[in-house]
């Protein structure tokens, strides 16, 4: 009896150190871990490659370097304390189905504006239209991006629809081509109306003389010639062009006696 009570005590002091020595282990890996994830998280950050990333994706990216050395560390140092693996597999596979179904439209995001910050559509600044908005780029953040539309008002997109839409950036080259219509009566003399576009907007400082200015005729329809006039500016010189042209080209018709039609509806009566 006293045999068997002293090997059941010897067994449960030799589990014990056992257990304390896997625990002092596991405590060592976790301290000894962290500062080794903090060497190799800031010299992976600190490398050329990372120094050229925007600042928003160089903090991200930081954080995720860390976080994912920091969980390595973890489950190495939670497998020498005696954890089952298998267990501990199940449960972050069940933690990590639960938060990636939670966080889907946040992981969609976050992966929109990595794309976005990686590949540069656009600058903030810029002048854009995409997900059916439009306005000048205030701030591009990880999860949305900030438009301040003509108007003063701020638009967030999340990053998610910006990455599945069509982006059209006005303010990716230093020019722009200018497309108005103009509509005339049908008995204007064409040669006229040519010349006097043209030399309306050559009269213009803001139009560029290279590619040259050209108006042709465009459409006939039903009431009117409609000549298209196509002209190169500066693309902070874009908007005021365009309402200078419209005014401007109205008073040299008016000034020429070409005519702007009206819609009009020929009625004839039967007697």
């Amino acid at each position: 009896m006293d045999k068997t009570l002293e090997e059941i005590l010897h067994s449960l002091t030799k589990s014990f150190i056992n257990s304390g020595l896997k625990i002092i282990i596991a405590l060592l890996i976790l301290l000894i871990g962290f500062k080794i994830a903090r060497f190799i998280t800031k010299k992976i950050i600190n490398s050329q490659g990372f120094k050229k990333l925007d600042s928003s994706v160089y903090s991200f990216l930081n954080a995720l370097i860390l976080v994912m050395l920091y969980t390595i560390v973890i489950v190495t140092a939670a497998l020498i304390a005696g954890v089952p693996a298998t267990s501990f597999i199940a449960i972050l596979g069940t933690a990590g189905v639960a938060l990636g179904l939670a966080l889907q439209g946040a992981f969609s995001n976050l992966a929109g504006g990595i794309m976005l910050l990686i590949f540069r559509p656009f600058n903030v600044g810029d002048y854009i239209e995409a997900d059916g908005l439009s306005g000048s780029v205030k701030a591009i953040s990880i999860f949305y991006t900030v438009l301040v539309t003509p108007d003063n008002k701020h638009v967030t997109i999340p990053n998610g629809n910006l990455m599945n839409s069509s982006i059209t950036n006005y303010s990716a080259e230093p020019t722009r081509r200018l497309d108005i219509v103009f509509s005339v009566a049908y008995d204007s003399d064409i040669e006229k109306v040519k010349s006097v576009i043209l030399e309306t907007v050559n009269g213009h400082e803001a139009a560029l003389k290279d590619p040259a200015p050209a108006a042709r005729i465009s459409n006939h329809t039903q009431n009117s010639l409609e000549f298209t006039l196509r002209v190169w500016c500066r693309r902070e010189d874009f908007w005021a062009l365009k309402f200078d042209l419209l005014e401007n080209t109205k008073k040299a018709f008016d000034q020429n006696g070409i005519v702007i039609p009206y819609q009009q509806i020929d009625v004839h009566l039967d007697k």
